[in-house]
C-alpha cells in the first residue's frame, strides 16, 4: 500500500526525501499527472532546526543542573545553621524564619527556572513559523509562475509578469482591482483568449512582479509616489512596448485599475481603441469624510494585519488549518490557481504593496483629476461602463450610496457618451464571481473591432 501525503487538501503520493548538503527535500507524485514535483512548503533546513532545538534543550539541563546545585548547597547551609541555632534558645519568631530562608530560595529558584523555560519556548514559537514560510516562499516562487508567462524586462532592473493568450488583434489587456495580482481574469482570460489576443500583468510589487530597490528603479516614484497610478502608466507603457503588443488595445480596469486605464488612454490616447470600466473608482471619493473613514481606519488597517500575519508565518499556518482561504475557489478552478493564491496569501512582499495601493488609493484618484482636466479623452475612444447593484455588497448600505452617486457624477460629467452596462446581483467582485457579464462585452467589442478592420 503506498503512502499518502495531505498538504493544503491535495493528496500527493509516494513521498520521497533528498538530503543535499543541509537542507532536506521532499517530493511526491502529482496526482493524475504522472510527474513528480517538489512539494511547496516542505523545504526545510533540519540541520539549523536541529542545532535551535539542540541548544533548547542543552540550555534548560544547563539552568536545571544550576538550580539542583543551588538548592542542595543551600539545604546544607541551612541544615548546619539550624544545628546550630537548635544550641541557643532564641526567640521562637526569629529562628523559624532562619529555618524557612533555604526554603524560599530553593522555590524562587524553581520560579525563575520555570519561567526561563517558558520564555525560551515562545521564542522558539515566534522563530520557527516564519522562517520555515521565508524559506518555502523561495521555493514556491518558482514553481508557481504561471507556465507560458514571461517576466519582461521594462528597464532600470524592473521586471513585470506578463501573461499573454490567443491571436489575433485587437489586444485586450486587463488591470486588475486595487492590491489584486492578474489571477483575478481567470476566466474572462480563458473566454476571450478563443477570439483573439488578451494579456494580463501583475503591477510592480504585486504577485511576480518583484519590486525592485528605488535606486536600481526610473526615479519616477519621485515624481508620481510610489504605487500611484502615474507610476503604474508609466510602468505599463513601457512593458506594452517591451512585449511588442500592437496598438491600438483595447484597455479593460476594474478598481484602481480603472484609474490606471484612464489615465493611461488621455496620455496615450492614439493607443487605445476601447476603455472599458468596471466598477470605477470615483476621482473625488476621498472628499467624502465617511469613505475615508472606512478606507484609512477599518481597511487599511486590516490590509496591515493581513502583511503582519504573512511576514510571521501566521497566514501559512490559517491556510494549512483551512481558516484563511483564497478569494478565487470552485469547482473549475485550477488547483495551480488555488496555490498560486495560497502563495501571494504567504507573501509579505504582496501584501506590503497591496497595503500600499490602497493607501495611496487617494493620490492615485487626485493624479487622474489633474489629468482628465488637462487633457480629455480622445473622442476616437470608446468607453463602456460596467456597474453592479453595489460597489461591495460587504460595507454599509451608506457607503454604497455614496459611491453610486458619485459614479453617476463621473459619467454625466466625464464620460457622458459612455455606454452603461448594470449586472444584477453584482458587485466589485464580478470579474472573478460572475464573470460570464464582463466576458460577453468584450466578446462584442472585439467582434466589432474585427469587423471595421476587415472591413477596411
Amino acid at each position: 500500500m503506498g503512502v499518502e501525503i495531505q498538504f493544503w487538501r491535495v493528496t500527493y503520493t509516494r513521498p520521497y526525501m533528498v538530503m543535499y548538503g543541509s537542507h532536506l527535500y521532499l517530493f511526491c507524485d502529482v496526482p493524475g499527472s504522472g510527474t513528480t514535483l517538489y512539494l511547496c512548503g516542505a523545504f526545510i533546513s533540519p540541520l539549523v532546526i536541529y542545532s535551535l532545538f539542540s541548544a533548547f534543550n542543552t540550555s534548560l539541563k544547563r539552568d536545571n543542573l544550576k538550580m539542583r546545585r543551588r538548592t542542595d548547597g543551600q539545604e546544607a547551609t541551612g541544615d548546619a545553621r539550624t544545628g546550630k541555632k537548635t544550641d541557643r534558645q532564641t526567640a521562637g519568631s526569629g529562628e523559624i524564619i532562619q529555618q524557612h530562608r533555604p526554603q524560599q530560595g530553593a522555590r524562587n529558584h524553581r520560579c525563575w527556572s520555570t519561567v526561563m523555560s517558558v520564555g525560551k519556548c515562545l521564542f522558539l514559537i515566534v522563530l520557527i513559523p516564519p522562517f520555515l514560510n521565508y524559506a518555502s516562499l523561495q521555493r514556491e516562487g518558482q514553481l508557481l509562475l504561471p507556465k507560458g508567462s514571461e517576466l519582461i524586462d521594462i528597464g532600470f532592473g524592473q521586471k513585470m509578469h506578463l501573461m499573454c493568450k490567443g491571436q489575433g488583434q485587437p489586444v485586450v489587456i486587463l488591470d486588475a482591482p486595487t492590491g489584486m495580482s492578474s489571477d483575478v481574469w481567470f476566466h474572462v482570460q480563458e473566454n476571450i483568449a478563443l477570439l483573439t489576443k488578451v494579456c494580463t500583468y501583475d503591477r510592480t510589487g504585486l504577485g511576480f512582479s518583484k519590486r525592485v530597490l528605488l535606486n536600481e528603479s526610473t526615479g519616477t516614484e519621485k515624481v508620481w509616489g510610489m504605487s500611484t497610478t502615474g507610476r503604474m502608466v508609466d510602468d505599463l507603457h513601457r512593458l506594452i512596448k517591451s512585449a511588442g503588443l500592437a496598438p491600438p488595445v483595447i484597455l479593460v480596469g476594474s478598481e484602481l485599475g480603472t484609474l490606471n486605464a484612464r489615465f493611461y488612454s488621455h496620455i496615450h490616447d492614439t493607443q487605445v481603441s476601447d476603455l472599458v470600466l468596471i466598477d470605477p473608482i470615483p476621482e473625488d471619493i476621498f472628499d467624502e469624510d465617511a469613505w475615508q473613514k472606512y478606507w484609512y481606519s477599518q481597511l487599511v488597517p486590516s490590509l496591515q494585519a493581513m502583511q503582519f500575519s504573512a511576514a510571521t508565518g501566521i497566514s501559512r499556518i490559517l491556510i494549512i488549518l483551512g481558516l484563511l482561504k483564497p478569494a478565487i475557489r470552485g469547482e473549475n478552478i485550477a488547483e495551480d490557481l488555488i496555490q498560486r493564491q495560497k502563495y501571494l496569501l504567504s507573501n509579505p512582499a504582496h501584501q506590503s504593496s497591496a497595503v500600499d495601493e490602497h493607501f495611496f488609493l487617494n493620490e492615485s484618484a487626485s493624479q487622474v483629476r489633474g489629468i482628465s482636466k488637462f487633457k480629455p479623452l480622445s473622442s476616437g475612444t470608446s468607453v463602456s461602463v460596467i456597474i453592479g447593484d453595489s460597489f461591495d455588497e460587504r460595507i454599509p448600505a451608506h457607503l454604497n450610496e455614496v459611491v453610486a452617486q458619485l459614479q453617476k457624477k463621473l459619467l454625466e460629467q466625464t464620460y457622458p457618451t459612455a455606454r452603461q452596462i448594470h449586472v444584477k446581483g453584482a458587485d466589485r467582485r464580478m470579474i472573478y464571481m460572475q464573470p460570464s457579464v464582463v466576458s460577453k462585452h468584450l466578446w462584442n467589442l472585439v467582434s466589432q473591432r474585427q469587423s471595421k478592420q476587415q472591413s477596411q
